[in-house]
C-alpha cells in the first residue's frame, strides 16, 4: 500500500557550503499532515522514505521534518536538476510515493 502525494512547490537553496548547496521543495502542510498520520517506518530525524518525481526524473530519497518551515522538506538532486533545467526559484510539479 502507499500513498501518493502531488503538488507545486517553489526549489529554494540552504546555505552554500564546501561541496556546494541544497537545493530543497516544501511540501504543502496539508499533505505533511497526511504523512505524519500515516503509519510509517520512521528514520534518523523522523525522515520519510519516499520515490520522488519531477518531470521524467524518478529516484528514491527520504523527506526531512522541518521546524523552521513546519513541514516536511525534499531533497532535490542537482542531477535531476540538471536533467530538468530547473533550478532555485523555480516552481516544480512534484509527486512523492510514501510506501506504508
Amino acid at each position: 500500500m502507499s500513498l501518493d502525494c502531488a503538488f507545486r512547490g517553489e526549489l529554494f537553496q540552504t546555505v552554500e557550503t564546501a561541496n556546494g548547496a541544497w537545493v530543497f521543495v516544501a511540501l504543502p502542510t496539508d499533505r505533511a499532515d497526511e504523512i505524519l498520520e500515516l503509519e510509517t517506518r520512521r528514520s534518523g530525524f523522523g525522515s520519510v522514505r519516499v520515490t520522488a518525481r519531477i518531470g521524467s526524473s524518478e529516484w528514491q530519497t527520504s523527506i526531512f521534518p522541518s521546524k523552521e518551515y513546519g513541514t516536511y522538506l525534499l531533497p532535490v538532486k542537482k542531477s535531476v536538476r540538471v536533467q530538468e533545467m530547473i533550478d532555485s526559484g523555480d516552481t516544480v510539479e512534484v509527486t512523492i510515493r510514501v510506501e506504508i
